[in-house]
């Protein structure tokens, strides 16, 4: 099969890269559109009032890779409409893997990594995102410190992206075109090649008090947390799916929006 690789931690994130070495180490054809720089948190905000440049780069993922300076919308709306070759017709987009989860209500709205995947859905392709959840100790020591990925979290990140490139085209190949679905999976920190991928719904967790009062400068900084979960307790939700170690499978239909029950 054909992809459309991207995210939103940029285009350097080796989690990234391990799954394109997966995707491809599974046979599948890929091209990959990513930002330039990190674009957590953006959601699905595109740039309307500014330039994008666009640039054919190798950065040893062995396909043809584009490097934006723009969101994660940005890179696969610019990637499907002018970038990807027009007789290579891509059965979807996948995008990932993100570095930390993205499960919940109040995490799903805001990710750029569930926002790159939706973009593919507005082109009218099926679409994966992944994400890779771990513990606040080692994402300090990835993102904040710049340390290696090392030791546990390797192995983990390995695992996830050899599942990730087997049920990901499996995902896409079982949806059909114009379906408004976006299938977001979230795996486990440790995960292992035994872990099952269960069905999920998104918990329903509000985010409150997320930036800091104002300091002397008058500037406010954001002050992360998990938030508040109020999901009801006969849920099995992506968050508790994790909690119990298993691979979260939540589909995001975007026609059930305003519909009445």
């Amino acid at each position: 099969m054909r992809f459309l690789v991207t995210n939103d931690d940029g285009i350097d994130s080796p989690f990234l890269h391990h799954l394109v070495g997966a995707l491809r180490a599974e046979g599948h054809e890929l091209c990959v559109a990513a930002p330039r720089v990190e674009q957590s948190w953006i959601g699905a905000a595109k740039s309307r009032i500014r330039s994008i440049e666009s640039r054919a780069e190798d950065h040893g993922l062995g396909c043809s890779t584009w490097v934006i300076d723009g969101t994660p919308s940005d890179c696969v709306n610019i990637a499907l409409d002018h970038l990807v070759p027009s007789d290579w017709k891509p059965n979807g987009v996948i995008s990932g893997i993100n570095v930390g989860q993205n499960a919940s209500l109040g995490f799903i709205i805001a990710s750029g990594t569930v926002s790159g995947a939706f973009e593919g859905v507005l082109h009218g392709l099926p679409a994966v995102s992944l994400s890779q959840d771990l513990t606040s100790e080692i994402y300090e020591h990835l993102r904040l410190k710049g340390g290696k990925l090392e030791g546990p979290m390797l192995e983990t990140l390995r695992v996830s992206s050899a599942l990730a490139a087997r049920m990901a085209p499996r995902l896409i190949a079982d949806t059909r075109a114009n379906s408004f679905i976006v299938h977001n999976l979230n795996f486990p920190h440790p995960c292992r090649t035994e872990t099952r991928m269960v069905r999920t719904v998104p918990a329903h967790v509000i985010i409150p008090r997320l930036f800091s009062p104002a300091d002397d400068d008058g500037t406010h900084r954001m002050v992360f947390r998990y938030g508040d979960d109020l999901s009801p307790t006969n849920l099995l939700t992506d968050r508790a799916a994790l909690s119990k170690g298993l691979i979260s499978h939540s589909i995001l239909d975007y026609t059930r929006l305003g519909v009445p029950e």
